[in-house]
C-alpha cells in the first residue's frame, strides 16, 4: 500500500509539474495588468508605462496600466499581493512599498517578502533636494542653518506617508538636527503644485519629477542624495559632501508578482524585461530620467529587497518617523 501511495504521489507531482510547464508555455493568452501603486504622472508611473509599452511587444499581449495610488504605495501593492498568482497581475514595486512600509506601518496588509515573487530590479533613481526660490538658502549648509533658526516653521512635502521622499526627509531631519513639518500628498503631481506655488519650502524627490522644474527655474536644487555625484546632475554636490557625511538615499523600481506565481512565468517575465532594458531607446530614456539600470535575476532582487528593508528599517527607527 505504501508503495502504491508513493507511486500515486509521484504521478501527481509529475502531473502538477507538467501542467505548470504547459501553463507557462501557453502564457500569456490575455492582457497582463501592471499595477502602478502611485497616481499617474509621477516617477513610478513614467517608468512603469515605459516598461509596460515595450514589454507588451515581447509578450505579444497588451500590458494594461492600472494606477492604484494611496498610502505611500501600499494600497496598490496590497491589490497585487491578493491577486491570483497566474502571471496576469504584476506590480511596479519601489523603495516605499517593499523596503520602508514594513517598518513604518504597524498594520501593513501585506508582507513585502512572503506575499510576492520578485521578478527583477529595474534600476535606481537619483533623488534631488530642492527648495522653492523664495527660500534664502543656496546650499545644504545654509538650509540647515535656516531650518535651525526656524524650528517647525519650514514645511516639506512628500509623495505620501511611507514614501521614499517622506523617509529621506525624515532621515535628513535626524542627521541635520532640524525640525521640519511634513505635508503628505498622494503622488508627485499634487505635491508639485504646492511646491512650485511656494506653499511648501523643501522636498526630496526623483530627478524625473523635479528636473524639469529646476531647469525652468521654478525650483532650486541644492544637492543629490546619492553617495557620489549623479550623472544626471553632475554639477550638484551630494548631501554627504555638504555637511552630512554618510548620508545616502536612493529610490528604486522593480517588478514583482504575487507569491506562488509559476517560476516559469517569473523567468519569462525576467527574460522579456531584460530585453526591454537592453533597448537603446529605453536606456537613453531611463538615463535622461536619472535612473541607472540595475537588472538582475529574481534571487538577486530578493536579496536586494532584504538589504534595503534592513537599511530603511534602521532609518525609520532612528528618525522616529510616524504615519501622519
Amino acid at each position: 500500500m505504501r508503495a502504491f501511495l508513493t507511486r500515486r504521489g509521484a504521478v501527481a507531482a509529475l502531473a502538477l509539474a507538467l501542467s505548470g510547464g504547459a501553463f507557462a508555455q501557453a502564457w500569456p493568452t490575455k492582457p497582463v495588468r501592471l499595477v502602478i501603486p502611485f497616481p499617474a504622472g509621477g516617477s513610478t508611473d513614467i517608468v512603469g508605462r515605459l516598461i509596460g509599452e515595450k514589454l507588451s511587444q515581447g509578450l505579444g499581449q497588451a500590458v494594461v496600466i492600472d494606477n492604484r495610488g494611496g498610502a505611500g504605495g501600499t494600497t496598490g501593492s496590497d491589490v497585487v499581493a491578493k491577486a491570483a498568482a497566474d502571471g496576469y497581475t504584476i506590480l511596479m514595486g519601489t523603495s516605499s512599498t517593499h523596503a520602508i512600509a514594513a517598518s513604518l506601518y504597524p498594520k501593513l496588509p501585506y508582507d513585502p517578502v512572503r506575499d510576492f515573487a520578485p521578478i527583477t530590479l529595474i534600476g535606481t533613481a537619483t533623488i534631488l533636494m530642492v527648495v522653492h526660490p523664495s527660500v534664502p538658502a543656496k546650499n545644504v549648509a545654509e538650509f540647515i542653518a535656516l531650518a535651525r533658526s526656524k524650528p517647525g516653521q519650514i514645511m516639506f512635502g512628500s509623495t505620501g506617508n511611507g514614501s521614499v521622499s517622506h523617509l529621506t526627509a525624515e532621515y535628513f531631519k535626524t542627521m541635520a538636527g532640524v525640525d521640519l513639518q511634513h505635508v503628505p500628498y498622494k503622488g508627485d503631481s499634487p505635491m508639485m503644485v504646492d511646491l512650485v506655488a511656494g506653499r511648501l519650502q523643501v522636498a526630496f524627490g526623483t530627478a524625473v519629477a523635479f528636473l524639469p522644474y529646476v531647469q525652468s527655474g521654478k525650483l532650486n536644487a541644492l544637492a543629490v542624495t546619492d553617495a557620489k555625484p549623479s550623472p544626471v546632475a553632475p554639477r550638484l554636490p551630494t548631501v554627504a559632501s555638504s555637511g552630512l557625511p554618510g548620508f545616502e538615499a536612493l529610490q528604486w523600481f522593480g517588478l514583482l508578482a504575487p507569491a506562488g506565481t509559476p517560476r516559469e512565468v517569473v523567468a519569462r517575465l525576467n527574460t522579456e524585461i531584460h530585453k526591454v532594458l537592453q533597448m537603446h531607446d529605453v536606456q537613453e530614456k531611463l538615463q535622461s530620467l536619472g535612473i541607472q539600470v540595475s537588472a538582475g535575476g529574481p534571487d538577486q532582487f530578493a536579496g536586494f529587497i532584504r538589504t534595503e528593508s534592513a537599511k530603511w528599517g534602521k532609518i525609520v527607527k532612528e528618525s522616529g518617523a510616524k504615519v501622519d
